[in-house]
C-alpha cells in the first residue's frame, strides 16, 4: 500500500525516481526501494517525503484522516515497525531457502563421492570391444573425471554459503 501511493503520487508530480530522490536527499535506489516495498522510509523521512508530494502522512500510509493528533508521529512509527516485521520475515524465508538449497547441494555431493567410491571405477576393466560398453564406460569416466574436479569447489562454496547465512542472522 505504501509503495502504491509513493510510485502514484510521484508519477501524478510528474518527477522520476531521481528528481525525487534529489529532493530528499537520497539515492534513486532507495526511492526504487520504497516504491517496490522492499523497504519503507523512516517516520522522518516519511514526513519528508509527504511535504515533497503534497500530501499528508496519512494518505502515503493509505489512511484518509480529517484531523492530525499528537500521536501521528506514534501511530505511523508503528506502522512502519510491522512494514519492517513483514520485509524482515520475507527476508528471513528467502535465507532459509537458500540455506535449504546449499545444505541439499552438499548432500548430493556427498552421496555422488560415495556412489563413485563404492563403484571403484568398475567400468574401467569393461571390455570396449562392446560399443554399448564403451559409449557407457566412456560417459561415467566423464562425469567422474568432471564431478571429480568441480564437486569440492562446489562444496566448499555451499559450505562457505551456508555458514555465511547463519551468521546473517
Amino acid at each position: 500500500m505504501l509503495n502504491e501511493n509513493i510510485k502514484r503520487l510521484r508519477k501524478s508530480k510528474g518527477l522520476s525516481q531521481e528528481e525525487l530522490a534529489i529532493k530528499l536527499n537520497v539515492v534513486r535506489q532507495t526511492v526504487s526501494k520504497w516504491e517496490n516495498g522492499l523497504s519503507v522510509p523512516d517516520s522522518s523521512m516519511l514526513i519528508s517525503l509527504a511535504d515533497e508530494l503534497d500530501t499528508s502522512v496519512s494518505t502515503l500510509l493509505g489512511e484518509t484522516v480529517s484531523e492530525s493528533t499528537s500521536d501521528d508521529l506514534k501511530i505511523i512509527s508503528e506502522k512502519l515497525e510491522v512494514i519492517n516485521l513483514q520485509l524482515a520475515k520475507k527476508s528471513m524465508v528467502k535465507v532459509k531457502t537458500v540455506r535449504g538449497v546449499l545444505i541439499a547441494l552438499c548432500t548430493l555431493i556427498v552421496m555422488i563421492f560415495i556412489a563413485l567410491v563404492v563403484m571403484q571405477s568398475s567400468y574401467l576393466g569393461w571390455n570396449y570391444n562392446d560399443p554399448e560398453l564403451a559409449v557407457a564406460g566412456t560417459i561415467l569416466h566423464g562425469f567422474e573425471f568432471v564431478f571429480v574436479r568441480l564437486a569440492p569447489i562446489m562444496f566448499l562454496v555451499s559450505v562457505v554459503g551456508i555458514i555465511f547465512t547463519y551468521k546473517k542472522r
